[in-house]
Parts: C-alpha cells; structure tokens; sequence
C-alpha cells in the first residue's frame, strides 16, 4: 500500500457547510476504491492523509491536483510498501479546526501553518529537482550520483566588476536581480533548470532535446536585456546590463556534492567545463552567444550559425572550433569606449 500526506492552500473561502460537503462526498467515493484517511481544514489551508493501494492513491492524489478549490499542493510525504493503515476505520474523516476552540488543537494550527510557511521559503532557495524529489516523498540525500546527457549554458554580466566598482550595494543588487529574475525566468519557461548562481554568473542545463531550447533561451534573455536598457531611465544602472552566454553539450555527473556540513546537488563534467570557458570566450571573440561544434550539429531548427574559427580552450590539448549566431542581437557584443564611458 502506499500513503501520501500533502497541504495546499484554499482558492477561496469556504463555508463550514461546503466542508462538511467535501466530507459526505469523499467518504462516498473513497469507501468505493478502499481509500481511508482522514482531512483537516484550518484558516484557508487543507492538510490531508491518503492511504490505500499504490494506484488508487496516485489516482486520487493526481484528481485532487486538478480540483480547482486549492493550489500551491505540497506533498510533504510519500511512504510506500506500508502494511497497516494510519486511520483504518475512516474513509474520510474531515475535522474543521476553525470551529474547535480547544486549546490543545491550537498547537496544531500553529504547526501545520509553520510547516506551510517553511516549505514555501524552502522553494525559493531550492533547484526544482531537489523540490522534485522532494514531492515524489523521497529524500534527496539518498539520490546516487548517475551519469547522462545534458545541454550546459553558462551566462554572466559583461563587464560586472567596473560596473560594480561605481555602483552603490542597493544599485548593485538592482542588477543582480533584475539579470536573475530575466535569465531564471525564460530559463524555466523554456523547459530548462538554474543549478547555481555564482558572483554576476549563472550554470543552467536542459535536457538533450531541448538543444534548440537552450538556444532560444539564450536568444530570449538577450532580446529582453536589451529592452530593459532601452527602456530604463538615463541614469538607471539597469542600462548598462548586458550578458555574455557559452553553451556545450555532454556527458556529465549529476548529484549531491559536498560535504556532512553543505550538500549540493549539481552537475559536474567536462561539458561543464567547456561551457564555462566558451562563455569567457565571448569577451575575445566580440559575439555574445559562443556555442561548440555538439550544439550546433544537434540543433534541429534552422539557425544561421556562423564559424568564429579554432580555438585552445583551457584544459584541452586540441583547438575547438567555436561558433555563433549570426543575428543582430548577438553580433553587438560591444565593449566599446562609448559602452565604458556609461560604466564611468
């Protein structure tokens, strides 16, 4: 049998009848599939224990992700190969806190409502595959390392460090979020992951057929860096925000790194590596996207790549031929006086 354990936040206000209506209808429904459990509600929050057979609680629990009445569903547990029910003789047991007045349940209220709070910061502090794992009930620290396939991009802001040297903490910290909230954003929407910030930098990866993907990606964030300095008052530090982007593909290592002190769930490999120095190659080569030979013949949609010739990157004995993008966007990499005379 399997179990799941969950708390997700109300779209609205219910009234006690319409809760004692959820009751009836689960105890219905879930003493026709052997569900037992029991469902508590408290301020706008439900939390909720489902056990019975594996698929009829994956069932239910992918059901109650559809039911518009509630979002932002955490699973908090998944326990599975269980062999005795927690509430046997409930197919639903709804209890409403809000009408106990009882002392003794107001630790209760106060507990679920810190585990809610927790969980919700612990998600902007953490990768979506560590929340992943997270939802799926397991823990993430039991993850073995694997080895697969992946697209890296690595991005960092041109010229950061003069900029930053002229900048205030608060203006500094204006470009740092902004360029993050951009990158992490159409990052995500384009199906890849932000694995680390590191200084005015970012690593992201996606998966190996989202090469074209990764591309857009890089695309979109320069088109969108663009409007925000054309858009931004004269004397705004948001003007001078541009970036620079390497991209490779390969295998790599995926898993928690670190120490008993600091773990770190990550990617490490020579992809990465490469990544990072293309990226760096941007400031030599004039071009602001700087892509290996693997992206380029991995792409399915017809870019106008262009070759930026051969070159020794760190670490590798062979040259590389190195390409870009031919496309305006790219092509004005620019670190030109007038550019310096804006850092100034």
């Amino acid at each position: 049998m399997k179990r799941i354990t969950y708390i997700s936040k109300l779209t609205y206000t219910l009234t006690n009848k319409e809760i004692e209506q959820i009751g009836k209808i689960s105890v219905r429904n879930n003493r026709l599939i052997n569900i037992t459990g029991t469902l508590v509600f408290f301020e706008k929050m439900f939390f909720q224990i489902i056990d019975g057979s594996d698929k009829d609680v994956e069932n239910l629990y992918n059901k109650i992700g559809r039911d518009k009445r509630h979002y932002d569903i955490l699973k908090l547990k998944t326990e599975v190969d269980i062999n005795e029910r927690l509430f046997p003789n409930w197919h639903m047991n709804t209890i409403n806190l809000n009408n106990n007045v009882d002392d003794l349940l107001r630790p209760i209220k106060i507990l679920l409502q810190s585990v809610t709070e927790t969980h919700s910061i612990i998600e902007r502090y953490t990768q979506p595959t560590i929340l992943k794992i997270l939802n799926k009930g397991q823990n993430p620290l039991s993850i073995k390392p694997v080895a697969s396939e992946k697209v890296i991009l690595f991005a960092d802001i041109i010229s950061f460090t003069a900029i930053s040297e002229k900048l205030s903490s608060e203006a500094t910290l204006l470009v740092l979020n902004s360029y993050f909230e951009i990158c992490s954003r159409i990052i995500l929407k384009k199906g890849g992951e932000v694995n680390k910030f590191m200084g005015d930098g970012l690593m992201a990866y996606f998966k190996t057929e989202d090469v074209d993907n990764a591309l857009k990606a890089c695309m979109e964030i320069m088109n969108e860096l663009r409007n925000l300095r054309q858009n931004s008052d004269e004397n705004s530090p948001l003007k001078l925000v541009k970036s620079g982007f390497g991209l490779d593909q390969g295998i790599v290592i995926e898993g928690n790194m670190g120490s008993k002190y600091k773990k770190d769930y990550t990617i490490i490999g020579n992809a990465v590596n490469t990544a990072a120095r293309l990226e760096k190659l941007t400031r030599q080569v004039k071009h602001s996207l700087v892509l290996s030979k693997s992206i380029k013949n991995n792409s399915k949609e017809p870019w106008s790549f262009v070759s930026l010739g051969k070159f020794n990157l760190k670490g590798q004995k062979n040259t590389s031929e190195v390409f870009s993008i031919d496309n305006n966007i790219v092509n004005n990499y620019d670190e030109n006086s007038n550019f310096k005379r804006k850092i100034e």
